[in-house]
């Protein structure tokens, strides 16, 4: 039989004290396990402070570049507010409630997020700064287990590593519904993308509406009502972008990837021929002349090399039976209609190697986008030595084969890690993941994309020297994930676990 002794409360009130300290302590330590992307410069404390959805606005500071009425600052006020405190309901945006506010973002100042006793001050050169920092702010507040909310005293100083940080999304092989696409741009404003890499059409199917050719959609769409996008849609889904700080950037490949387009227009192609006469199959031969990315991928010169009329051309242009030298004609001439338009031309590398061969790379000025695999650092370096501008996509097709957990593969891409001069890493602007269509639609897009998305995200966002373990990482990754969770994103889980608020369909 066990005998209780009698507990001296006196005595055990010092370590009472002490585990009670510890406890708090720990609890404000690991309150947030950290920012994702990782900014490049953190300071915070234990120090505590509680927010009160009920008193808590944002307003612009008094010597803000941009003050009360910019629409793009205004609705992101509105919408961060909703993300910062998910379970609060009763609020109502009023003019009395925004002059209470606790958190000054001002335009036209060095990019710094700062929060002290009673109110933080979020600066940055740009809107598109201030855009993320409240990103960055929103990654900062807590809940205790009793629901009241907090954030720790913190000081940051931010910016991009790379200024293009992209997400590639499909729409060819698969339709993706416009909320489908809305979704995905909320969730790559909350890892800091900022370019949305619209693959509108493609071989199976074009459901972008035109209005200068509609016959492109009716007959080269899945379905000519249900499956398009009309020009409705596209100004919809710019213009949301936009007020998350995300440009939409149209791809409309050509002279491959076109068999949807003669559908409706049997006069853009080129027809294929089979023992002296027209067998059915296009290659595309009309030069789309209003379009940033270019495609210019993968083309087949079979079909070329089988028309005569092609053949005559070629041979009065003094090309003999160089189909590369007839590629590269075709990509100078709508890379100068779209210079003669004040757009920037982007190609897949497939465009450069060309060049290449023909020796045509004088007064080409292209972006070029690495997506083939194997050495990519060798083609970047052999790109940029050539004095061209680099996106970087190889490393990051999600779409591939493997297991949905595994992100760090994702993370572990050094875009950098080859010979080179400094100028000509100066010249790698960025890169973006993609996500192709072949087995991806609506229902599977969101886990197979999030959270390893994020793995790039920070890659290109934050410091590489800050940002090289995995371990370390993982716990920021992973409660990021339980975020974008209870932010209505699916997002697949990585490892045994679960998050304290678990995705609810919203």
């Amino acid at each position: 039989m066990k005998v209780m002794r009698a507990v001296n409360t006196k005595q055990c009130a010092p370590i009472i004290y002490a585990l009670l300290q510890l406890i708090i302590f720990y609890a404000g330590l690991n309150a947030v396990k950290g920012v994702w992307p990782l900014p490049h410069a953190l300071t915070s404390s234990v120090e505590q402070y509680p927010l009160n959805p009920q008193t808590f606005a944002f307003d612009y500071g008094k010597h803000s570049a941009t003050q009360q009425g910019c629409s793009l600052l205004d609705a992101a006020f509105r919408r961060y507010f909703s993300l910062i405190f998910p379970d609060y309901t009763a609020g109502r945006w009023t003019e009395e409630f925004l002059k209470s506010s606790k958190i000054y973002c001002s335009v036209g100042f060095p990019d710094n997020l700062s929060v002290s006793a009673g109110q933080a001050s979020l600066n940055a050169a740009t809107v598109w700064g201030i855009l993320r920092g409240l990103e960055t702010f929103s990654q900062l507040v807590y809940q205790d287990d009793l629901g009241s909310y907090f954030v720790n005293e913190t000081f940051i100083e931010d910016f991009p590593r790379f200024q293009f940080r992209g997400v590639l999304l499909d729409t060819s092989r698969h339709y993706l519904p416009v909320h489908a696409i809305l979704k995905t741009l909320d969730a790559m404003s909350y890892s800091k993308f900022n370019v949305f890499h619209w693959h509108i059409v493609d071989d199976p199917s074009f459901p972008y509406q035109s209005r200068s050719f509609p016959e492109l959609s009716k007959k080269g769409a899945f379905h000519p009502a249900t499956h398009v996008y009309t020009q409705s849609d596209v100004r919809r889904v710019i213009s949301y972008a936009r007020m998350r700080g995300i440009r939409v950037l149209p791809e409309f490949d050509s002279p491959g990837h076109t068999g949807s387009w003669g559908k409706g227009q049997s006069d853009l192609l080129t027809p294929c021929y089979k023992g002296g006469a027209p067998s059915g199959t296009f290659v595309t031969s009309v030069f789309p002349d209003s379009y940033i990315h270019l495609g210019g991928d993968e083309v087949d010169f079979s079909c070329w090399r089988s028309n005569p009329h092609v053949r005559a051309f070629m041979q009065k242009m003094g090309f003999g039976g160089d189909f590369p030298k007839l590629e590269a004609f075709y990509i100078e001439n709508i890379v100068n209609i779209t210079s003669a338009n004040n757009k920037t031309s982007i190609v897949w590398q497939d465009v450069f190697d060309y060049h290449e061969r023909v020796g045509a790379h004088q007064d080409f000025t292209v972006l070029v986008e690495v997506w083939k695999h194997g050495c990519y650092l060798c083609k970047v370096r052999q790109v940029t030595k050539a004095g061209l501008r680099v996106i970087l996509a190889s490393p990051w097709y999600l779409d591939l084969p493997g297991p949905t957990h595994n992100w760090a593969r994702y993370y572990t891409v050094w875009p950098l890690a080859f010979p080179g001069s400094e100028k000509q890493k100066r010249l790698v602007i960025g890169g973006e993941v993609c996500m192709w269509g072949e087995y991806v639609d609506a229902t599977n897009l969101f886990p197979k994309l999030w959270p390893r998305a994020s793995a790039a995200a920070e890659r290109l966002w934050s410091d590489e020297k800050q940002t090289s373990s995995v371990e370390k990482a993982f716990p920021r990754l992973e409660d990021f994930r339980c975020k974008l969770l209870r932010r209505g994103i699916q997002a697949g889980p990585l490892n045994v676990g679960h998050c304290k608020h678990e995705y609810q369909g919203v």
